[in-house]
């Protein structure tokens, strides 16, 4: 049967892609289908096929899985930031297990890993930890960043893009269920000021209008929020007016992000204050952090906080120990670590960041911790050859795209008795692993944490011991 664009078909879901896409084939051919779930016989219609395998559009449900819920958000299958929303969460945690075991298991060579609940069989056998769920998956995110456009009416609009397009959805009554509750009435000041001092929506096709974005964030723990608006400009018109509103509403820090350039990037270098100190605090744990418009920061603070203790746990510290942090960002592992170690030190690209690390160490009263800005690949074998620093343990939390090979080499160079990698995508977590184990380095633990519900991301944490020195 051969298919055509538009064409319309039935067809059985058997699984699911990394972005939560349902997987099913039809004369051996495979289908991506946005939407459908496992278990799932649905009607889709082709959109675009490829010589061994094609995406479609979810027409309708004829049968449904027995995970299928109906999704709270009305326009959660338009919009690009949750992708499974219609899956029941205790099987979206299922499905995420199952993702991170393929990955180790298919990708990083861990023949002798097992799944949460089986029954080992040998000594040389893994049993991967039950994953760290969240008891209420709702309003987890402290951060939210809100693209502006301009409606039909020709008034500013808020909203987020469609999944894989610039295509503006508006959110409706300016509410993500993923959200802070305080983000409706921000957004609603933020667009009302705009309306009333004819401030122009940024229009990236023209490369015109002012406001293009606007970043909200959170401190769960001390309440403070803030507002930054991304500008086309040096200035905004009024700021003043806005300033005094944001002040009623009760918000700790106003600033601006100049961001000119024609690109895809959200945020622009330049930080203007307007109001409050540049930043706000919040606690994970008992460490406090200072957050600027800039600073990379969890988005979760409470599965953040599961996440930092199951390192820091897998870590196992005595308190005498040397530990290398490596993409520490503003220092939030680093600090969770230095409770429990010797010695702390952290390694980042971006100034920014660890002007902040440094900030939230003093703050915090950590002492026993040392920052430096480059490279991990570079800094540690300076360190390393110049200084005769060691590791007994190095924590790696690497960005999607996994360590750099020059840094894996490092790490073995240094030899660490431990490595703890923490991982927000498993197909590279695996691919690193696999290096280090064909390197002297076997795998102990390994759990994964629940850090995005609705979504197909997932945490993941795993021990790594040098079995020359275990």
């Amino acid at each position: 049967m051969e298919i055509k664009k538009n064409d319309k078909f039935i067809i059985t879901i058997e699984d699911m892609s990394e972005d939560g896409a349902g997987i099913g084939k039809l004369d051996g051919y495979i289908w991506f289908v946005k939407d459908a779930l496992i278990g799932d016989v649905i009607e889709a219609s082709a959109m675009k096929m490829k010589k061994n395998y094609g995406f479609a559009r979810l027409v309708r449900v004829i049968e449904p899985a027995l995970g299928r819920v109906e999704a709270k958000c009305p326009v959660a299958r338009a919009c690009g930031g949750c992708q499974m929303q219609e899956l029941d969460y205790a099987e979206q945690l299922k499905f995420k297990e199952k993702k991170v075991y393929n990955h180790l298991k298919r990708i990083g060579g861990l023949e002798n890993l097992r799944m949460p609940g089986e029954v080992i069989e040998s000594s040389d056998e893994i049993v991967m930890e039950p994953i760290i769920g969240m008891e209420h998956p709702w309003r987890y995110r402290n951060k939210a960043q809100f693209p502006i456009g301009t409606g039909k009416d020709g008034q500013p609009i808020a909203g987020f893009y469609a999944g894989r397009t610039h295509s503006l959805i508006p959110v409706p009554e300016l509410d993500c269920l993923l959200g802070c509750e305080e983000n409706q009435k921000l957004l609603g000041i933020v667009l009302d000021f705009m309306k009333e001092f004819k401030v122009a929506a940024y229009d990236e096709t023209a490369h015109k209008g002012l406001v293009r974005h606007v970043l909200l964030r959170k401190g769960f723990a001390s309440g403070e929020l803030m507002v930054c608006l991304v500008i086309n400009g040096n200035k905004l018109p009024h700021a003043e007016v806005l300033v005094e509103r944001m002040k009623a509403a009760g918000v700790a820090s106003v600033s601006l992000s100049v961001n000119k350039e024609k690109t895809n990037v959200i945020m622009g270098i330049e930080i203007i204050n307007l109001y409050g100190p540049g930043y706000i605090t919040d606690k994970i744990g008992n460490i406090e952090y200072r957050i600027s418009p800039l600073s990379f920061y969890q988005v979760n603070p409470v599965q953040t906080e599961r996440l930092y203790g199951t390192a820091l746990e897998f870590a196992d510290l005595s308190g005498g120990e040397t530990v290398w942090d490596l993409y520490c960002g503003i220092g939030t592992i680093s600090s969770f670590l230095a409770q429990k170690a010797g010695k702390v030190y952290g390694v980042e690209i971006i100034p920014e960041a660890i002007d902040d690390a440094r900030a939230n160490a003093e703050r915090n009263g950590i002492k026993n911790v040392e920052f430096f800005v480059g490279k991990a690949e570079e800094v540690l074998p300076e360190q390393y050859e110049k200084n005769q620093v060691y590791a007994d343990v190095i924590v790696v939390d690497p960005p999607r795209k996994g360590c750099d090979s020059v840094c894996l080499d490092t790490i073995l160079k240094m030899e660490p008795k431990k490595v703890v990698y923490v991982s927000c995508d498993s197909s590279t977590l695996a691919r690193d692993v696999k290096y280090l184990c064909e390197n002297g380095y076997e795998v102990k633990r390994v759990r994964p944490v629940d850090m995005f519900p609705m979504s197909g991301h997932v945490e993941t944490v795993v021990l790594m011991n040098n079995r020359l020195k275990n």
